[in-house]
């Protein structure tokens, strides 16, 4: 097949949406379609424009099939993007609009390329008009799919003002998705959104992300990552590790870590980029328990996940099921229990129980209580990875998943 993916986040990006949308593109290169890839340069979570890249012009990267001829070919065109120094409402939409806007041109220019599909990635929706009319002119079928409900979010967290202006762009979301062949999403709870959405049940897929569960496992020996923390043997550690911003609620593990401090053996430790990340280190001033990494490679995530003995998982109420978060999948592959923030009846909720601890979103208290009860109960940690790696295994394999995907692309084209 021939495939044109548009995604606003893209690898070498090693988070979120750009990590999973990079895998798929690589796996389906590997199984021998051509794809061709629109996306900016990569700029998350630190929203920063990565070295070696442009925010202002176009660019080209190409990959060909293998010495021995094997595989297919891989485009990826990146297009100009506003990359906002601070965050807001108005801004995160000139941000995303800038997206759909310079990405336009390259989405018309692909339809001769007479692809077979052209998927896009929800954020941004705001594409999805090129991408149509891309589909339209090329005859091509029309794939969405949704990693995050942008719209749904963006009012709940006061990104945006509601009244007039909700029931127009939910009026405008409506008409867009139902323009799409198939709409896939990657929980349960936003399936369930899709269709009160008005999206039809025949043009829904499940397309859940993944875990590496091949190269993410627990190890039989301590973290060198520890050692590199200097950190004491039988230190306690609960990480996070993942974007900083708005919708995870991190100030509730700071506060978690300010009730703990008085714990001898717990240590916090807090990897990652992103545009709350200063703010959450002015609110940890004075804090002796947390440590604070940047980012790591892929080549270190095996190591930084394994040197946790709980992995935290908090985010804001009024983001529950609007996200699934992507960071989840691999916590549970390393065989480590998860503390998180969220309500009975969520998908977070039921993935997490009986692997971990859920506590209420934004009451500190209930989620420090939660991770000083592990911390001082080994026994009851070991049952929780072990149930977490085994629910990783049976589900979140990714070439399970992929392979499903390919599966009903196949049927789509051949419809």
């Amino acid at each position: 097949m021939k495939i044109v993916v548009c995604s606003v986040l893209f690898r070498p990006e090693l988070t979120g949406i750009g990590k999973y949308t990079g895998e798929m593109t690589a796996w389906l290169r590997a199984r021998g379609h051509e794809v061709f890839v629109v996306a900016p340069p990569p700029f998350y979570p630190a929203w920063k424009v990565a070295p070696g890249y442009s925010r202002w012009w176009y660019g080209k990267e190409r990959q060909a099939p293998d010495a021995s001829g094997a595989g297919g070919e891989e485009t990826v065109y990146r297009c100009p993007l506003y990359v906002p120094a601070r965050d807001s409402g108005i801004r995160r939409i000139f941000h995303l609009l800038s997206f759909a806007l310079s990405s336009a041109p390259v989405l018309l220019r692909l339809a001769f390329k007479k692809p077979d599909v052209v998927w896009m990635v929800e954020p941004t929706l705001a594409v999805a008009p090129f991408a149509w009319l891309s589909a339209r002119l090329s005859r091509a079928r029309l794939w969405l799919h949704v990693q995050d409900m942008e719209v749904d979010m963006a009012f709940d967290l006061g990104l945006l003002r509601a009244g007039f202006m909700r029931r127009a762009v939910l009026a405008l979301e409506r008409l867009l998705m139902r323009r799409f062949d198939r709409v896939s999403t990657i929980s349960g709870a936003m399936r369930a959104r899709l269709l009160k959405k008005g999206v039809r049940p025949d043009q829904v897929r499940d397309f859940p992300n993944w875990a590496d569960i091949d190269g993410i496992l627990p190890l039989p020996r301590p973290s060198a990552m520890r050692e590199h923390l200097g950190l004491a043997g039988d230190t306690v550690v609960a990480l996070y590790s993942g974007n900083m911003g708005q919708k995870q609620g991190l100030e509730t593990v700071v506060e978690a870590a300010r009730l703990l401090h008085d714990h001898g053996r717990l240590h916090f430790v807090l990897c990652g980029e992103g545009a709350a990340r200063a703010r959450l280190v002015e609110l940890a001033s004075g804090l002796s328990n947390i440590h604070w990494l940047p980012l790591q490679s892929v080549d270190q995530l095996n190591e930084l996940l394994n040197a946790a003995d709980v992995h935290l998982l908090p985010q804001r109420g009024d983001a529950a099921d609007r996200v699934m978060p992507s960071k989840l999948t691999n916590m549970l592959a390393s065989g480590r229990p998860v503390v998180a923030t969220a309500l009975p009846g969520t998908e977070v909720h039921d993935v997490v129980s009986g692997r971990g601890i859920n506590t209420p979103p934004g009451d500190a208290a209930r989620f420090a209580a939660a991770i000083g009860r592990l911390a001082s109960d080994e026994t009851l940690r070991r049952g929780f990875g072990v149930a977490a790696r085994r629910y990783a295994e049976e589900h979140l394999g990714k070439d399970s998943i992929l392979q499903q995907f390919e599966r009903d692309l196949w049927q789509l084209v051949s419809a």
